[in-house]
């Protein structure tokens, strides 16, 4: 029985996530696995990998075949190099070094890699943001300017009537309830 490491997609419609299996290679993508290794998670930015490195590297020992895209995750966290100097008869302590001399150079690599790739609009998106925050700290401060005596005049102004003081009583023509208080 020849063993893959591949991907098993378990996402849903138009959101994958991939689980990463060592299976018999003649079964479905989907189909029935030996052992369950990890997750890929493609959409996330960037995208995030769960992987038991111990396992993997056992499969790989036992000469299972990873898929070129588990391959791509196995030799950014280093794991390839570590098998192969493994294999090689290399002693613990220097496979090790190396490794993690890699795994530097991977994470420089990877801040200089989403440097590169930024969305071509986050410029334009970033000066429309800040217009924004402009324009509403522009307003906020000429709210507070203007004193509130005035914006109740143009309001006044706008619907037609004259702004309302509380002075002026509203005359009802019933003076029935001032005869009432004199007749007592």
């Amino acid at each position: 029985m020849s063993v893959k490491l591949r991907l098993r997609r378990i996402g849903r419609k138009k959101i994958p996530v991939y689980s990463i299996v060592a299976a018999d290679e003649r079964k479905a993508r989907d189909g029935r696995y030996i052992e369950d290794l990890g997750r890929y998670y493609p959409l996330r930015e960037p995208a995030e990998v769960r992987l038991d490195e111990e396992r993997a590297l056992y499969w790989l020992d036992n000469g299972a075949q990873p898929s070129d895209t588990v391959r791509s995750i196995l030799y950014r966290r280093g794991l390839l190099l570590q098998n192969h100097l493994k294999q090689k008869g290399e002693p613990a302590d220097k496979v090790e070094e190396q490794v993690e001399e890699f795994r530097q150079r991977m994470a420089e690599q990877g801040d200089d890699l989403k440097m590169a790739v930024q969305p071509r609009g986050a410029d334009a998106l970033e000066k429309e943001r800040e217009r924004a925050e402009e324009l509403d700290e522009e307003a906020r401060l000429r709210a507070q300017a203007t004193p509130l005596s005035v914006v109740q005049e143009e309001a006044a102004d706008d619907s037609g009537a004259a702004p309302d003081t509380g002075e002026a009583e509203e005359d009802t023509g019933d003076d029935s309830a001032d005869e009432e208080s004199d007749d007592e």
